[in-house]
């Protein structure tokens, strides 16, 4: 599994930031429907995160997150729990543990297609409920680069960039075997793919400038 080296946009005055806290209501909406406290197994986050996101929610006070990433993770909050885990096999859990899986921009980053068919199979059996995000890869601009169609460029020619350049969420990256690992380590899902990652979901295209920027699919009711 591929480490988000990024770090959480937490500008709310950013597009990025304004666009969660939208697409965070469509999962507020769910929780509705699950029972107190809820239990979230959270794939890819972090406690600040949640702080950010759930800004003038009461959230806090009825979910019981656990956090599943390569690395541990700070937590400070008694209804946070931090596991090392990986997302494409989490014989740690037991199926149906959770009443709902989230992950925010993660199964992009797991590998190739199969891992992260992988990681949607373990998702739907670790939790009745999921609440998956992940950026279009047909959105021109390439969301962690921040780059017009880098997506598309060959690899070469985003090694060099990356080298030359800060872009998006990176520092310029001198080293060729890292800054190669950093741009390949990004496989971006078409809408296509993330109907066969999760078949019996609903998929919320998030909109903007009249183009679809993400993806989520969740649970139906």
């Amino acid at each position: 599994m591929i480490q988000k080296h990024f770090t959480d946009n937490t500008n709310e005055r950013s597009v990025a930031s304004r666009l969660r806290k939208q697409r965070f209501q469509l999962f507020v909406d769910m929780l509705n429907k699950s029972p107190c406290p809820a239990s979230v197994l959270d794939i890819g986050g972090t406690q600040k995160y949640w702080e950010v996101a759930s800004a003038g929610l009461s959230l806090m006070n009825y979910l019981q997150i656990t956090l599943l990433n390569i690395q541990p993770q700070f937590v400070s909050l008694p209804n946070f729990t931090s596991v090392v885990g990986d997302a494409r096999a989490m014989p740690q859990f037991a199926n149906n543990q959770f009443n709902m899986v989230f992950s925010n921009s993660t199964i992009e980053h797991v590998g190739d297609f199969d891992s992260q068919m992988r990681m949607a199979k373990e998702v739907m059996r670790v939790g009745k409920r999921y609440y998956i995000q992940t950026p279009n890869r047909y959105f021109p601009i390439e969301p962690h680069f921040v780059f017009p169609f880098f997506q598309f460029l060959p690899v070469s020619i985003r090694v060099w960039l990356v080298r030359t350049f800060k872009l998006g969420w990176f520092p310029k990256i001198q080293e060729q075997q890292k800054a190669f690992s950093e741009v390949t380590g990004i496989r971006l899902i078409s809408r296509h793919e993330i109907k066969m990652l999760f078949p019996n979901a609903i998929i919320f295209d998030e909109k903007y400038l009249g183009l679809t920027k993400s993806f989520v699919a969740y649970t139906p009711d």
